[in-house]
């Protein structure tokens, strides 16, 4: 006869975690490690050190200023920290989300606008080193696919651009279809990535609702409206990337093979997004394990999407890790051979915080208490069916829940790609993927304090749009 294990009421957010004072000391951390990265930061641009990154260490340029979608950002901030936040409470979920998802897109869209709409959009992907600077070139897909991984290396005649190189095909392939259905230049190519970008705000509350963490579904949503890294949301085409691998996970949290099938296929393609879309296995296990129905035909169905997907490019003539090898060697061809390791594998997590905002590291701590109490909460004792200690390990782990391991899985990729060198800089904009899923952790703050913190979020944002000048 089995013996289910003994389950002990978990703390509520509300009542979670140590007193106010861990999450002001959280804070400070965060203040002290900032300041240390600007003034760093600093003080090597100033010796000449290759940063490349003149307010270091986001990429981008110190200059103050407002634009026309200044108010507009305001306003959009004010009406959701008021009655944006009450409603989401208790809102139906189809319009819910449906609300949210126009929140977001007006709230990236007036960040944008801050530094108008040539500089803040239309101009924003069409310089040398971005894909609509190949689009034109690009003919013949089944050739250009074919002929991909030969162009990767800089200093030769037919060298892809900066970011067109450094990422596999599909990433240039978005902008191309977008041109050939009557959506070329600028100003499509950047309200798509706005439009795709923001839809994070329905994915990851229907993958937490889709793995039984309905509450916290609605206590995530509005932080993804006035995420900070909407900065760079609007417009690069991370943005295409957060929205495709959201959505892929998204698809593989709730019931059915079918939609196991269709999300892997959005994963594979995401796989041929970015390289470093790899590490987004992490999460798509993540999200297979804490489904409730955890079949085996489910798990084969997302596999053999990711494997279709993968197939078709390999077909085309594209092999992901040989793009992989070149790109590894085209990195240190440029930038990235100046820039100092010693410096970024830290002063990335500044640039992290100020996409995520200063709600993550009291939000990480409390994420921490609540894994610790629900993992004590479970009864240790062996096994009455004899299954493996590391089985009944795993099992224990599941039951931590989606708003302690999704973040936990997040934390983790950040952390490898950070280590690997591979992100020396830009991560602002490059691990918005990942930084979505962090946020899943303010879940556990006492909803008392929420509408404190996600004012703190919207005030980030602001600062950054309106001190710096960023660039994608």
């Amino acid at each position: 006869m089995r013996t289910a294990p003994t389950l002990r009421r978990a703390p509520t957010a509300n009542r979670a975690g140590p007193p106010r004072r861990g999450d002001l000391v959280a804070v400070a951390v965060e203040a002290v490690l900032l300041a240390a990265a600007v003034v760093v930061g600093l003080v090597l641009n100033r010796r000449g050190v290759g940063l490349h990154a003149d307010a270091a260490p986001l990429y981008a340029t110190w200059r103050p200023h407002v634009g026309w979608g200044t108010p507009l950002a305001v306003v959009v901030a004010l009406v959701v920290l008021g009655p944006g936040l009450r409603w989401s409470r208790t809102a139906r979920w189809g319009p819910l989300l449906a609300a949210g998802w126009l929140a977001a897109v007006a709230w990236t869209l007036a960040l944008a606008l801050v530094d108008g709409w040539s500089a803040g959009l239309t101009r924003r992907l069409t310089p040398q080193a971005e894909y609509l600077h190949e689009v034109p070139g690009v003919t013949d897909i089944p050739a250009m696919l074919a002929g991909f991984t030969a162009r990767i290396l800089d200093f030769q005649p037919d060298s892809w651009s900066t970011h067109t190189a450094g990422h596999p095909p599909g990433a240039l392939l978005v902008f191309v279809w977008l041109d050939r259905i009557g959506l070329g230049g600028g100003t499509a190519a950047a309200l798509c990535c706005v439009l795709v970008g923001a839809t994070v705000v329905v994915t990851v509350p229907v993958t937490l609702r889709a793995l039984g963490a309905a509450d916290a579904a609605r206590a995530v949503l509005p932080f993804l409206v006035l995420l900070p890294g909407a900065v760079w949301l609007g417009a690069s085409a991370d943005a295409v990337f957060t929205g495709v691998v959201a959505a892929g996970l998204a698809l593989l949290a709730v019931r059915g093979p079918r939609a196991a099938l269709a999300g892997g296929l959005l994963l594979g393609f995401a796989l041929h997004l970015s390289y470093g879309f790899v590490l987004v296995g992490a999460l798509a296990v993540t999200v297979l394990a804490l489904r409730r129905d955890r079949h085996r035909a489910t798990l084969l169905a997302a596999a053999a999407g990711v494997a279709a997907v993968t197939a078709l490019f390999v077909l085309a003539g594209f092999h992901w890790w040989e793009g992989y090898d070149r790109v590894v060697e085209r990195y240190y061809q440029g930038w990235a051979a100046d820039r100092p390791y010693a410096y970024w594998v830290w002063a990335n997590l500044a640039a992290l915080l100020l996409a995520t905002g200063p709600v993550l590291g009291p939000a990480l701590r409390r994420t921490a208490v609540a894994a610790r109490v629900a993992w004590s909460a479970v009864d240790a004792s062996p096994s009455v069916d004899g299954s493996a200690t590391w089985v009944v390990r795993a099992r224990r782990v599941v039951r931590l829940g989606p708003t302690v391991l999704l973040p936990a899985a997040a934390a983790l990729v950040v952390t490898v790609a950070d280590l690997s060198g591979m992100s020396k800089a830009e991560v602002e904009r490059i691990w918005l993927p990942f930084v979505v899923w962090l946020l899943v952790a303010v879940a556990h703050l006492p909803p008392s304090t929420r509408r404190r913190w996600l004012a703190a979020q919207a005030l980030t944002a602001l600062l950054v749009n309106h001190l710096l000048l960023t660039v994608s």
